[in-house]
C-alpha cells in the first residue's frame, strides 16, 4: 500500500512539474514576442547610420554602439517641442478629466435625484456610439468655434468619458451608505465626504484612471492631427509622423528610432512605477458586493 502511495505521489509530481516547465516555456516564448520589437527599435536606435546601411542581412546586436542618434534626435528635429506640447495637452486634459468625472461618478452613485437611472442608462448608451461618428461632431463644432490649431481645440473633446464614469461610479458604489449615513448625521457635507472618504478609499481606481488617461493622451494621433495644421501645436505621436515625412526618418531610420525611443520611454517607467496601483485598481473595478 505504501509502495502504491509512494509511486502515486511521484506520477503526481512529475505531471505537476511537467505542466509547470510548459507552462514557463510558453510565457517566455510569448515574452520574447512581445518584448522583441522593443529591443530591436532600442537595438536599432544604437546604430550607426553607415552601420545600419550596410547590413545587407540584420544582425541581432551591434559592437559599436552610439548616442548620435539620439543627439540628431533633439537638433535636427523640433523634438522637445513636441514634448512640451504632450505634456501640457496630458496634464491640463487629465486634470480637467477628474475634476468632471469623480463628481459625476459621486452623484450617480451616491446621490437620489428624478430620473437617476435613466440618466445613467442613457450615459452607458452613449459608449455604443462609434469613435469615428463623435469625431466628425467634434471637429465639426471645434471648427465652428475657431479652436482649431490651439490647446482648447485639443483639450476640449477629451475632458470627460463615460467609461472613467462607469467605473468609478461602480467604486464608489462598493462603500458601505453607512459610511454616508454617519457623515451625514455628523453633519459632514457631500463635498468633504467625497474628497475624505471615498477618493481616499478608491484610490488604486483613482490612480489607474489617471494612468489610463496619461497614456490615451500620449498616444492620441487622429483628433490632433484632423485640428491642428500648425507645427506649434503638433504632439509627439503627430511629430513622429513630421519626422518620417519632412525629417530625417525616411533615410536616416536609427536616428527615427531614437525619436521614438524618447518618446515610449516616460509611458514605460510610468507603468512600471504604478503597475501595482493600476493592477489593484483594475481587480477593485471587477469586485461587485
Amino acid at each position: 500500500m505504501s509502495n502504491d502511495f509512494d509511486r502515486i505521489e511521484r506520477a503526481s509530481r512529475a505531471r505537476k512539474t511537467t505542466v509547470r516547465t510548459i507552462t514557463y516555456i510558453l510565457l517566455t516564448f510569448w515574452a520574447v514576442m512581445v518584448l522583441f520589437p522593443y529591443y530591436w527599435m532600442l537595438l536599432t536606435s544604437i546604430k550607426s547610420y553607415s552601420a545600419y546601411n550596410a547590413e545587407y542581412v540584420p544582425t541581432f546586436f551591434t559592437l559599436t554602439p552610439t548616442l548620435q542618434n539620439y543627439v540628431s534626435a533633439f537638433s535636427e528635429v523640433p523634438l522637445a517641442r513636441y514634448f512640451l506640447n504632450s505634456i501640457v495637452f496630458t496634464v491640463i486634459t487629465t486634470a480637467l478629466m477628474m475634476a468632471v468625472i469623480v463628481p459625476a461618478a459621486f452623484a450617480f452613485a451616491r446621490l437620489e435625484f428624478k430620473g437617476k437611472n435613466l440618466v445613467f442608462s442613457l450615459f452607458l448608451a452613449l459608449m455604443m456610439i462609434p469613435n469615428e461618428l463623435v469625431i466628425i461632431t467634434n471637429f465639426q463644432t471645434i471648427t465652428n468655434w475657431g479652436l482649431r490649431n490651439s490647446f482648447a481645440g485639443l483639450i476640449l473633446p477629451s475632458v470627460t468619458s463615460v467609461f472613467y464614469i462607469y467605473l468609478l461610479r461602480e467604486n464608489f458604489a462598493q462603500i458601505p451608505d453607512e459610511l454616508y449615513n454617519a457623515a451625514k448625521v455628523d453633519g459632514t457635507t457631500d463635498f468633504k465626504y467625497l474628497t475624505r472618504v471615498m477618493m481616499p478609499i478608491c484610490k488604486p481606481t483613482i490612480i489607474t484612471i489617471v494612468i489610463l488617461k496619461v497614456i490615451e493622451c500620449w498616444n492620441s494621433y487622429v483628433w490632433p492631427r484632423l485640428v491642428t495644421d500648425d507645427p506649434a501645436y503638433f504632439l509627439v505621436s503627430n511629430g513622429i509622423q513630421e519626422i518620417r515625412e519632412n525629417g530625417f526618418g525616411r533615410e536616416n531610420i536609427p536616428a527615427m528610432m531614437a525619436a521614438v525611443v524618447v518618446i515610449s520611454v516616460p509611458l514605460i517607467v510610468l507603468f512600471l512605477i504604478f503597475r501595482n496601483k493600476v493592477m489593484a485598481g483594475v481587480s477593485r473595478g471587477g469586485i461587485k458586493g
